[in-house]
């Protein structure tokens, strides 16, 4: 049988923070999770499009608990100010989503000095899971689900003497990269829940092809050539619905005994009903390693897993 928002158990009580909650995979999830009764806290960057996602979340849900915190992925003073926003308001953190995330976009470099892509996709995260690891490490049975992709495939370990890919840019390579580096995190995460004895668990996810808004707006940055129009056609034309995308991130951040470390995703790789898959490239002690060299040397933050809020280096 398929697992549907109909088995996510009783949220009432709990705290979900979803990053890109504004839109596509990130909006659907934090429906869901708003309609399961839990209070879910909107990180997103367009604080416009933020309030028109909450008013749909109302309309769906009336008694919804929300609440909307700006959050920029690509600027390591805004992941400062929005964990600060929450650390404020929350005393825990049941689910952490590590949703937003941009694609094959054209190189870019952030304030920060970062490439974007790197910069979104898993700096960003790495500084806001580390800013609210006090919440999580103080919310038992608390989950952090990190959204992969099926591009993990194309993608490599990321390299600490060149994590940016300065030299010779590849838009989908620099993809496959950050993706990759998703479930690294939550194979390097869990190993470090274990190793703390936290009542925490991290679990991967992936959404196969879905027809979001994703694929489009890649298409219309120019930067992942030709297979920029391929993906947006091929998602139209033979892609998930966004809510059925979504079921793989919410059966991880919300199933009982899910298991740490784990990947979710479609049965059939490309579409499905979501069920626990393979690791078919398991992340190894050297990548997990390096994933964790870079995040520590270019955010200045490590994670501290003792129960007291990160700080700067």
């Amino acid at each position: 049988m398929s697992w549907t928002t109909a088995d996510i158990p009783d949220q009432t009580g709990r705290v979900a923070l979803v990053t890109g909650a504004n839109g596509g995979l990130g909006l659907e999830s934090a429906i869901a999770l708003a309609g399961a009764g839990a209070h879910v806290v909107m990180a997103a960057r367009d604080q416009a499009k933020a309030g028109a996602a909450r008013e749909r979340i109302l309309a769906q849900h009336p008694g919804a608990s929300l609440e909307v915190v700006e959050l920029d992925l690509g600027s390591q003073a805004s992941v400062a100010r929005a964990a600060e926003q929450v650390l404020a308001a929350h005393d825990r953190l049941d689910v952490l989503m590590l949703n937003a995330g941009v694609m094959a976009s054209p190189k870019a470099t952030t304030e920060d000095g970062f490439d974007a892509q790197l910069a979104t996709n898993v700096l960003g995260h790495w500084s806001l899971l580390c800013r609210l690891a006090s919440l999580v490490v103080a919310t038992p049975g608390a989950r952090v689900v990190t959204l992969s992709s099926i591009a993990q495939h194309q993608g490599r370990a990321l390299d600490p003497a060149d994590p940016h890919m300065s030299g010779r840019y590849n838009p989908w390579l620099m993809y496959g990269n950050t993706k990759l580096a998703a479930r690294h995190l939550a194979v390097g995460l869990q190993e470090r829940f274990e190793a703390a004895g936290v009542d925490a668990i991290a679990v991967a996810a992936h959404p196969g092809l879905t027809n979001s808004d994703l694929q489009a707006t890649t298409h219309a940055l120019g930067g992942a050539g030709w297979q920029g129009p391929l993906w947006d056609r091929l998602s139209s034309w033979f892609g998930m619905s966004v809510p059925r995308g979504a079921l793989s991130q919410l059966r991880a951040a919300t199933e009982p005994g899910v298991r740490g470390g784990t990947l979710y995703g479609p049965l059939l790789a490309m579409a499905g009903r979501p069920v626990r898959r393979p690791l078919v490239r398991p992340g190894s002690a050297s990548a997990v390693r390096r994933l964790f060299e870079v995040c520590e040397r270019e955010t200045g933050l490590s994670l501290d897993l003792s129960g007291v809020s990160a700080t700067d280096r």
